[in-house]
């Protein structure tokens, strides 16, 4: 039996276990904002953001909040702006109000799939500015934390990476990532809504969907049907120690870094006496914050040895960066840019 649908709004479906899952976990990302406040659902169409976006529409007025969508069109395949047009109309017959499509040239920096990500939230930071929200909302599972983590295991990554997406990132929210997919499924099936089912999900040229179809399937089968949650666990156990690493390293950095001329310096006895992963941090936060460089681990051990295998060496040269060890600190002074060869002109 179809969902109803009232002549004055949009269909109201049958509760069923899998819709009050998706309208659960909206909820109780809503409790913290402010009545009257917009959200925006990021809808793809697919059954993951469809399944969020009938969980918003059903759950934000009842908060006293506004919900709209904003549909990004990367133009990478043929139709593209039908199914767009599509989903923002899905989002209409929901209730959402603004729906906004925004088209987007993807670029090739850092291989197509970085390059549409970059792009799409380019896009939806734009809308959320244009338009005053409080919060984008975004679709991920349970099955894509899994998915994030293991192939930041595969990269080496490191905490940052195991630790997989954040449930809020600024203005970013994902209410769905204590669910899986399939849930997600469901609740469309339940509620009547026809997803669009992307082709690129099923292109194996992509490492995501190498590790959907094939790598996380066999750890399910040969190790344990209960793997999926177990990484999703692992990220959000590694997104506690990291978050609390780096509030330490914050409050830390307030009292040990001294300004130089052109620069900033650490002292040595404090970072010789604490652990590597507090010592490590110092430093890339040091390189991030004052001056805008996001060091390798190999570039962060590279200045942590000024400290753990001192024997008189000269100072390490980083892109943009010198760093030096002087009179029982290390020393970070700004370095130009070495000049282009003519070659290069």
């Amino acid at each position: 039996m179809p969902p109803e649908r009232p002549a004055d709004g949009p269909r109201r479906p049958r509760l069923t276990p899998a819709i009050a899952d998706a309208r659960r976990a909206v909820r109780e990302h809503l409790a913290d904002l402010t009545a009257g406040d917009l959200l925006l659902v990021a809808l793809s169409g697919g059954p993951d953001s469809l399944a969020l976006a009938a969980a918003v529409a059903f759950e934000a007025p009842r908060a006293g909040l506004r919900a709209g969508a904003v549909i990004v069109d990367h133009g990478l395949q043929p139709g593209s702006a039908e199914v767009a047009e599509r989903a923002a109309e899905s989002a209409r017959d929901l209730g959402l109000d603004p729906v906004l499509v925004r088209r987007v040239d993807v670029g090739a920096a850092g291989g197509p799939e970085a390059a549409a990500r970059a792009a799409r939230y380019g896009a939806l930071d734009a809308a959320a500015a244009e338009l005053g929200a409080a919060a984008v909302l975004l679709g991920h599972t349970m099955d894509d934390q899994a998915e994030t983590v293991l192939l930041g295991l595969a990269r080496g990554s490191g905490t940052a990476s195991v630790a997989g997406m954040a449930a809020q990132a600024g203005l970013y929210r994902r209410p769905l990532l204590g669910l899986r997919r399939a849930v997600l499924a469901q609740a469309c099936v339940d509620a009547g809504l026809a997803p669009w089912h992307d082709p690129h999900n099923g292109d194996d040229r992509f490492a995501r969907v190498r590790v959907r179809r094939s790598i996380l399937p066999l750890l399910e089968s040969e190790l344990d049907a209960g793997a999926t949650e177990a990484l999703a666990r692992t990220a959000e156990i590694a997104r506690e120690d990291s978050e609390a690493l780096d509030r330490m390293v914050d409050e830390v950095a307030e009292e040990l870094v001294e300004l130089e001329e052109a620069g900033c310096s650490l002292p040595v006895d404090w970072l010789a006496a604490n652990p590597a992963a507090l010592r490590n941090r110092l430093i890339r936060l040091v390189a991030r914050v004052e001056f805008g460089a996001a060091l390798s681990r190999a570039q962060t051990l590279e200045v942590a040895r000024l400290v753990t295998d001192w024997h008189g060496q000269k100072a390490v040269h980083l892109p943009g960066i010198r760093v030096e060890r002087t009179a029982g600190r290390i020393v970070f002074t700004a370095a130009p840019e070495p000049a282009p060869s003519p070659a290069d002109s």
